[in-house]
Order: C-alpha cells, then structure tokens, then sequence
C-alpha cells in the first residue's frame, strides 16, 4: 500500500443478491463491516428476488448507519463510495446503486463502482487491528467458487484480472444445493452437506466426473449422476437416503473438491504460479480448506485461504475493491446503472 493513500477512507455498499452489508475502511484496514441477512428465503428453498429488494429497502439505511457508527466516524469523514455494481440479482443492486447515489450527491463524495467477483478476489488485502496480515503476491491465481461462479481468475494486479476457466453450465455452490434440496436437507444446502460429510464415507459412492478440455468446469453431469444413484437405490431401498445420508453427502464434496483442485493444479502447472488463493461462498467449506493445505504441502503452493467473515457476501470486500479503484483514479458516473450479469 503506498503511504500516501493510508488514510483514505472508503464506505462500501454491497447488495448484489440476499444480505445488505456496509463496511468502512481506511486504506486497507476494516474499521467496520455489518451485514444484515434475510431469512425469509428459507422457506421458499432458494432467494426470491422480489422479497431480497424489498428486504434491502429496509436494511440498507441502519446498516449504513451503524457501520459508520462502529467505525468512529462520521458521512462527513468518507473519501468514496463504493459499490456493488454488478453482477447480481437486479432489483437488489437496484437499491444499493440508488443509495449510494443519494449519499453522493447529498455528500458532495464520488462514487466507485466495484464488479462483485473482483471484490471477493481482492477481499484478501483487507487487514484488521491488530493482525499480522499476509497478501497474495502479484501475479497469483485464485479459485473462486460461490452459488453463482466456479471460476480460475489469473490476478495480476488489483485491476488486471483474467478468467482462465469457468464452468460451462452449473455451479460448484449449485450443485451442493441442488443435491442436498433433492435428500430433503433445507436450504443453504452447502452448510450441510459440509457438517454431515465430516460423518460420512468419501468412496462410498462413484459419482460422474467430467472431461472437459482446458481449465473449464461443468457439474452438470454430476448433478445427474448424484439423482440416478438417489432414483436407482431408493427403488430398492425407499429409506436410502436417511440411511446413508452422511455417505451421499462425504462422496459428494469429496467428488466436487477433486474436479475443482485438478484443474487448478493444471492451472497453476503450466502458468508456472504458486501464489494461490480461495475465494467465494463455497471456500467456507472445510474439505476444499483442507485440500488447498494439502496441495501447500505436495507442490510448494503458498495458500490464501479467506476468514470466514469474508466467504459470504460483505461490504468489506467491496470496499477493499473501491479502494484500490479509487487510487488509481476510477471514478463512477452518476448516470451509472447495474448489470445482472458482467464480465471480468
């Protein structure tokens, strides 16, 4: 961090899907990140967009105000805000986007615009009180896997990053939750799917890998394959899965861990990198930790692996982004709208 930006101070806004979050930080030291979430999902078995923006409506000004309340600041304080431009559900990027532009304009700050998955990738450069903090060294790869990305991004600099391989049609995040809705687990399913393979045999079930060139991923076919062991073995046996739930479970993870880690291991062999981290949701799951310690062990890779405050979605990584963005002289038009869906 150059010296000169140290007492920049950055509000971030992050509402791009389920949890209203503001943080406040000063260069790249968290002087606060509150995060409000929205049960209401819960029983409907995934978010419901509708229900995630009008939450947010009434999230969005208290958890403003308390982060800058725990910070020891005041609006007045703030340098920039950044926030969540995309990608996302609309209708909640919708109200951090307007929020933020009332707060600019009422403020007199300028605004920065952050891409939800470059903020997850950069959220390992956050340092807290009284920590000793170790970040990636540039250029480093990071894999980031959530409900929505799986995802080999090449960083070489906070503002030049490169997606290498993704999947081609589902999520690792989804494939969890889709797997664990289809054995009756709730939703988030990934949590525990996670709880429950720690109890459970990893090779008690073959289930389908893909072949997909290059650094690309897919989990499509293993979704099937996960429901044909499920239809086959319950029309023999109709409390199968209670049964050997904690085997379904460990034989799962440990199937979506192995496609995840072997194409990043090509990845990081033939770019010759060893700097390698984790990001997203899906990098709270504690086999995918263990298997990233595993591979620091085997091939000499220098592992980030993330607190698990920054696993989920929060403000704190986004504005950690709008920092580094907000140095190198990126500003926000006032006219600026979301995007579902954006590129790296």
């Amino acid at each position: 961090m150059t010296s000169e930006y140290q007492d920049i101070v950055i509000l971030g806004i992050e509402s791009s899907c389920d949890d209203t979050s503001a943080a406040v930080l000063r260069g790249n030291k968290l002087l606060s990140n509150v995060i409000a979430s929205q049960a209401v999902h819960t029983a409907y078995g995934g978010v419901v967009p509708e229900l995630a923006s009008r939450a947010h409506e009434q999230n969005i000004v208290p958890v403003v105000s308390e982060a800058v309340r725990r910070a020891g600041l005041t609006l007045g304080d703030i340098d920039a805000i950044a926030f969540t431009r995309g990608p996302g559900l609309l209708g909640s990027l919708l109200v951090g986007t307007n929020f933020a532009k009332g707060l600019s304009l009422s403020l007199g700050k300028p605004m920065v615009e952050v891409n939800h998955l470059h903020a997850h990738v950069l959220a390992h450069f956050i340092t807290e009180e009284g920590e000793e903090h170790d970040a990636p060294k540039f250029p480093f790869l990071c894999l980031l896997v959530s409900g929505g990305n799986s995802q080999i991004i090449l960083v070489r600099a906070a503002n030049d990053m490169e997606i290498i391989g993704q999947t081609i049609d589902d999520a690792a995040g989804e494939a969890f939750d889709k797997c664990a809705k289809v054995m009756g687990l709730g939703y988030p399913g990934g949590p525990v799917v996670n709880r429950l393979a720690h109890e459970g045999n990893p090779k008690a079930f073959a289930l389908s890998k893909p072949n997909i060139p290059g650094y690309d991923y897919s989990f499509s076919g293993l979704k099937t394959s996960f429901l044909y062991t499920l239809r086959d073995e319950l029309a023999q046996n109709p409390n199968f899965i209670e049964e050997r739930k904690a085997d379904l479970c460990a034989s799962l993870q440990a199937t979506v861990i192995e496609i995840l880690m072997k194409k990043l291991r090509k990845a990081a062999k033939d770019l010759g990198i060893k700097q390698i981290a984790l990001a997203g949701g899906v990098s709270a799951n504690t086999g995918l930790r263990a298997a990233f310690e595993d591979h620091a062990r085997r091939y000499g890779w220098k592992i980030f692996i993330p607190k698990f405050a920054y696993t989920t979605d929060n403000a704190a990584m986004v504005a950690m982004n709008g920092y580094f963005s907000y140095i190198a002289g990126e500003r926000c038009p006032l006219d600026a709208v979301p995007f579902a869906r954006v590129t790296m």
